[in-house]
């Protein structure tokens, strides 16, 4: 399982996937939710603006999981 910290409150699901290098720009996301099975906390979401808080926990289809953290 990969941490990724973020220094706000939350991080919304599409910067999240470039900041993990799922994708390497934030366009590719909507077509990248499509296509790929992502799970947060277990339940499938496709939503690019889903918030993600620390402790949350992402499973992303061929790329691995992911935890988020708090890095301030």
């Amino acid at each position: 399982m990969k941490e990724i910290g973020i220094s706000t409150e939350y991080i919304a699901l599409g910067p999240f996937l470039k900041l993990s290098d799922c994708i390497s720009t934030g366009g590719q996301a909507k077509f990248f939710l499509q296509e790929t099975q992502v799970l947060i906390n277990g339940e499938p979401d496709q939503r690019r603006g889903r918030k993600l808080y620390p402790g949350d926990k992402v499973e992303v289809k061929g790329y691995g999981t992911f935890i988020i953290v708090s890095s301030s």
